[in-house]
């Protein structure tokens, strides 16, 4: 948690530098982690001291370039009378929030993705409001609604990305179309097709939080 913005630099084929963060959150049991002023958090995947860097990164060859083949950065726009529902698929972490919670709308697998016609304009917002990366979001007659609010706040999923809500400083980095800083899923297993956010590499390369490198 922090009373500040958090700031965060996503350094050349190295780890994140973060300030403003008095904490960072496992949210595999909601522990709060103390982080000191300056703090530079592993994205390499390969860390022995996870969520920090302990330098790895020079030693195994981790890039942070994107894969040239990643999905391409795309806002899709989805009418429904007064609401359109606006989906960047280069953005998705593919936590599947949206898929799992309304599957009639989100729909893997099939083109188009999202069909806003299948449920309530409420429904719909609602699931938006779940979708940690900002792929999604959505307009109500012509006004978009994208940011959230909140504390400034970083936490890990087990085995996966760093998500960012409350708003933070992205320095040195181009935003995807649509992308908002108010809430973000960062890369932090190193396979990443989009670096530095997550693409949700980390289910397919079996990311391992606790294993030590080899």
């Amino acid at each position: 948690m922090s009373d500040q913005e958090v700031r965060i630099t996503s350094t050349k084929n190295g780890p994140f530098q973060g300030g403003g963060m008095s904490s960072i959150t496992r949210m595999r049991d909601g522990t709060e982690i103390d982080a000191p002023p300056k703090v530079s958090l592993c994205r390499c995947g390969g860390s022995s001291n996870k969520p920090f860097c302990d330098g790895t990164h020079a030693r195994n060859g981790f890039s942070g370039d994107k894969d040239p083949n990643r999905q391409p950065d795309q806002r899709d726009n989805y009418v429904n009378g007064t609401l359109t529902v606006h989906d960047n698929r280069g953005l998705c972490a593919h936590s599947g929030f949206c898929s799992d919670n309304l599957s009639s709308v989100f729909r893997s697998g099939t083109e188009p993705f999202v069909d806003p016609a299948l449920a309530t304009a409420a429904e719909i917002i609602a699931v938006i409001g779940l979708c940690p990366s900002g792929a999604l979001s959505y307009s109500i007659d012509g006004v978009e609604h994208r940011d959230r609010g909140g504390e400034s706040t970083i936490a890990y999923e087990p085995g996966g990305p760093y998500l960012v809500s409350g708003g933070c400083e992205l320095v040195d980095v181009e935003l995807p179309e649509g992308a908002t800083t108010d809430h973000l899923a960062l890369c932090r297993c190193g396979a990443s097709q989009n670096k530095p956010f997550c693409s949700g590499k980390h289910s397919e390369v079996d990311f391992d939080e606790d294993a030590p490198d080899q």
